[in-house]
C-alpha cells in the first residue's frame, strides 16, 4: 500500500496559527508545518477526511477523484469536513462513494451529499469485519468519545497486496483487554497519535508522549509490532518538545514523527519509494528533496560534488569550499554524509534513507574518471549509467535524487557542452521512468510532474506546496 500522509497535525495544526509558544516557533524555523491529520490510501481510499484534506491533496498534487472509500474515525471536525461531500456532488461522472464511520459521524455528513450524488453512508462499531473494496479492515476500538462512549474507531487494514497498517487517531491507552483484538497482526506500519508530548494533564482520549511509549510496547508484547514495523507519529500538536528533540525521543521508541506531504510504502512494496526532484540552478531543489526526508530517524546523504579538498580540480576555489561548508551546516546533525561518486555502491547497501545530490555532479565525474572530455569512449560511462538505473530500482530503502534541469537554456557553444546536457537529459530521463514521483522545481515552487497514479498522465504539471 501507499500511504500519502497529507496531514500530520492535531486539531489545530502545528503550529498553533494563534500561537507564540517556543515549539510553535521552532517548528516555522525547522519548516514543518503540519494540518490536521488525514491519508489517503493508494489513490482510491481515504482515511478521516477533516477540513484541510482536500486543500492538502491539491497542494501536494493529489487528486481525489480516484477516491471510492473513506474511513471516519469520529464526528470531530478536524476528521470530518462534510462540506467535502457537498463539493465533490458538483464534479460530474465521479465514482460511487462510500462512507465508513461511527453512526453519529455518518449523520454528520449526510445533510452535505448533493441531490443524486451516488453516495452509501455504511455504520461501522468496533468489533465489525468488513471488505471495503479490496481491503480486509477490521474496526477497532478507541479511547475516544465525542458525543458518547464508544462512537470514535480505529482501523486494522490488510491491503490486496498483503501489507496491514494500523490507523490509530484518535485513542487514550487501550485497556489491557483490548489489546487481544490485534495479537500477532504483525502491522507492517502504524500511524499512531501523540498529541500532547509530556503534558500528561492533558492527556484524556489521546496519548502523549508516556502513553505513546506504553501503547506501543503493548502491541510490542503481543505481536503486532515488531522490529521491521514502520512506526509513524501522527496527529501531532505544539504540546510536543521541538522537533529535534521530538525525533530524538521518538527514534528511542523505534518511532519517528510523519511529515505532510509524506508517501510511505507500507512493507516496503518493491523497495523504497523513488523520488526524482529536478531542477535549474538555485530553484531550491536540494531544499525541497532534503524536505521530503526530514522525518526520517536516520538519513544517508550522498554529496558527490566533494569538497575542495577532495577534488584536485577545485583545490583552490574558495567560493566552492564555501558553498559546500554551507550545504553541510544546513543537513540536520543526525543525517551522515558520505561525500563519494560511488552511488551505485550506496544505494545496493543501504539500510537507512537516501539523499543523492546530485546526478548532474556524479555524471560528471563519471565522464572525468573515462577521459571522455579528452576523447575518450563513451562506452564505460553508458555502462555505469546502467548500474546506476539497476541499483536505482533495487534499492531497498526510500531514496530522493537530487538532478540538474539542463535542457531549458540555450544550446551549448561547445561539443562538451552539448554531450554533457544531451547525456544528463538522457539520464534523467531514464530515472523519471523508474521513480514513484518526480518533482519540478521552478523558482522555489515544486510542482509534481507525475506520480504512481495511473489516473494522472505523465507530463501533466500538478501544484504542490512549498516546503518552506
Amino acid at each position: 500500500m501507499k500511504v500519502v500522509l497529507l496531514g500530520t497535525g492535531s486539531a489545530d495544526g502545528w503550529p498553533n496559527p494563534f500561537c507564540r509558544c517556543e515549539s510553535c516557533a521552532d517548528a516555522v524555523r525547522h519548516g514543518e508545518i503540519r494540518g490536521q491529520t488525514a491519508a489517503l490510501v493508494d489513490d482510491v481510499l481515504m482515511l478521516d477526511i477533516g477540513p484541510d484534506a482536500p486543500g492538502a491533496a491539491v497542494r501536494q498534487g493529489h487528486s481525489l477523484a480516484g477516491v471510492r472509500h473513506v474511513l471516519i474515525t469520529h464526528a470531530h471536525s478536524d476528521h470530518l469536513g462534510p462540506q467535502a461531500l457537498l463539493t465533490r456532488s458538483w464534479v460530474a461522472g465521479l465514482d460511487a462513494l462510500e462512507v465508513y464511520g461511527p453512526a453519529d459521524a455518518l449523520e454528520m455528513g449526510r445533510p452535505w451529499v448533493g441531490p443524486g450524488d451516488p453516495v452509501r453512508f455504511i455504520p461501522v462499531s468496533a468489533g465489525d469485519r468488513i471488505c471495503v473494496g479490496e481491503y480486509d479492515v477490521r474496526v477497532l476500538p478507541a479511547r475516544h468519545s465525542v458525543f458518547r462512549e464508544g462512537d470514535a474507531v480505529l482501523y486494522d487494514v490488510a491491503g490486496p497486496d498483503g501489507t496491514r497498517m494500523l490507523w490509530a487517531t484518535d485513542t487514550g491507552v487501550w485497556p489491557a483487554g483490548w489489546y487481544a483484538a490485534v495479537d500477532g497482526a504483525g502491522f507492517d506500519a502504524v500511524f499512531l497519535e501523540e498529541t500532547f508530548g509530556d503534558r500528561g494533564e492533558l492527556s484524556a482520549g489521546h496519548l502523549g508522549l508516556a502513553g505513546f511509549a506504553e501503547v506501543l510496547g503493548e502491541l510490542r508484547s503481543v505481536g503486532a509490532v515488531d522490529e521491521s514495523s514502520d512506526i509513524v507519529a501522527v496527529h501531532l500538536g505544539h504540546h510536543n518538545p521541538g522537533v529535534v528533540e521530538l525525533r530524538e525521543r521518538l527514534a528511542v521508541l523505534g518511532a519517528r514523527p510523519g511529515v505532510d506531504g509524506e508517501v510511505v510504502m507500507v512493507g516496503g512494496g518493491r523497495g523504497g519509494a523513488r523520488t526524482l526532484v529536478v531542477g535549474g540552478a538555485r530553484s531550491g531543489k536540494s531544499r525541497y528533496a532534503e524536505h521530503l526526508m526530514r522525518a526520517q530517524p536516520a538519513i544517508t546523504y550522498v554529496a558527490t560534488g566533494g569538497g575542495s579538498t577532495d577534488d584536485p580540480g577545485r583545490a583552490d576555489d574558495g567560493e566552492w569550499a564555501e558553498r559546500i561548508a554551507r550545504h553541510r551546516a544546513d543537513r540536520p546533525s543526525w543525517w551522515e554524509t558520505i561525500e563519494t561518486h560511488d552511488v551505485v555502491g550506496v544505494l545496493r547497501t543501504a539500510e537507512a534513507p537516501i539523499v543523492i545530490d546530485c546526478l548532474g555532479t556524479w555524471l560528471t565525474a563519471r565522464l572525468d574518471a573515462h577521459g571522455v572530455w579528452l576523447g575518450g569512449d563513451i562506452t564505460p560511462v553508458e555502462a555505469d549509467v546502467e548500474e546506476l538505473l539497476s541499483a536505482w530500482r533495487d534499492c531497498a530503502v526510500p531514496v530522493v535524487a537530487v538532478t540538474n534541469e539542463v535542457g531549458s537554456g540555450v544550446v551549448p557553444g561547445s561539443a562538451s557542452g552539448r554531450l554533457f546536457r544531451d547525456l544528463l537529459g538522457r539520464l534523467n530521463a531514464a530515472v523519471a521512468q523508474d521513480s514513484d514521483s518526480v518533482v519540478l522545481m521552478v523558482a522555489g515552487q515544486p510542482l509534481v510532474v507525475r506520480g504512481e497514479s495511473p489516473d494522472t498522465p505523465r507530463g501533466d504539471i500538478h501544484p504542490r506546496v512549498n516546503p518552506r
